[in-house]
């Protein structure tokens, strides 16, 4: 037997309900699983979402962030499901235990972490009534996208259009004017943006290669054998560091595989094999005598 479930109004700017949600369509000419998290306030049910190739902790936490930017806001909490992004652990009954880098992100924007009960995701109605909205109206009347770009600027361009000024059945009132009186309630945005970017390590090969995402890139011929840290932001802007020195940056291309060389970065290997291939007979002769 299904429990009833009390309908859970919040105070305005008090709280976002977060999810994730997937979407199958048509991207750049090839049927593609879209991932797409959705952002939406309690109080005005005005709701913001982002739609991307993967549904990780750098993602997720990306994706609060596009919402607090386009709320111009931030709620006083942040409603998760038990994704591994933001909670490690939550046993049935007992507190939540949140992931440490979440726990970070909340603390720069001064957001209270929150965790659906186990198995109780209706909590979050809210956001999950969303889903299906965005699922059965956008992508409806969006079936084809030239790119990821070409989704997000349609995305956003609908939200203004169509999901910020429709009625919400609920309240009775237009999610835009709702949302006009929850707007002062929430908290300002902070001076500088949280980096979302992966940071990796990474063991620079004999020939001054690293591997990023199945392809390699040249680093300085000095650092061979050393290790070096990486940071891969979600636009594929690679930055190489060593003794936290930035060494060198690449525009990594997802999914294609191969080398990407910069020449200066091995002329003291071309150097050391041009002086191999020029040496004289008479030194490997002397070698062997």
């Amino acid at each position: 037997m299904r429990r009833a479930t009390v309908r859970f109004e919040t105070a305005p700017g008090r709280q976002l309900q977060s999810d994730w949600a997937e979407q199958r369509t048509q991207l750049a000419g090839q049927e593609t699983v879209v991932h797409f998290i959705v952002n939406t306030l309690g109080f005005s049910r005005r709701f913001h979402f982002w739609c991307t190739d993967r549904e990780d902790a750098e993602h997720t936490y990306d994706g609060l962030i596009r919402s607090f930017e386009w709320f111009a806001g931030v709620p006083a909490e942040v409603l998760v499901d038990n994704q591994k992004a933001a909670v490690l652990a939550h046993p049935r009954g007992g507190p939540a235990r949140f992931h440490p880098r979440f726990v970070d992100l909340a603390g720069h924007y001064g957001f209270v972490p929150r965790a659906c009960q186990p198995a109780r995701a209706q909590t979050k109605g809210k956001d999950e009534r969303m889903v299906g909205y965005i699922k059965h109206h956008f992508f409806v009347r969006y079936r084809a996208f030239e790119s990821w770009a070409h989704l997000n600027q349609l995305a956003a361009q609908w939200l203004r259009e169509e999901a910020d000024q429709r009625r919400h059945g609920t309240v009775q009132e237009i999610v835009a004017e709702r949302f006009a009186r929850e707007a002062p309630a929430l908290r300002p945005l902070p001076a500088t943006r949280y980096d979302t970017a992966y940071r990796e390590i990474r063991q620079v090969s004999w020939d001054a290669y690293i591997e990023v995402r199945g392809r390699r890139y040249s680093v300085p011929a000095d650092l061979a054998g050393q290790t070096v840290q990486i940071r891969l932001t979600l636009e594929n802007e690679l930055a190489v560091y060593h003794d936290e020195q930035l060494v060198v940056t690449h525009c990594v291309v997802p999914g294609a595989p191969g080398w990407v060389t910069v020449p200066s970065h091995h002329a003291a290997l071309w150097a050391q094999t041009l002086a191999v291939e020029q040496r004289p007979l008479a030194v490997y002769e002397e070698v062997g005598a």
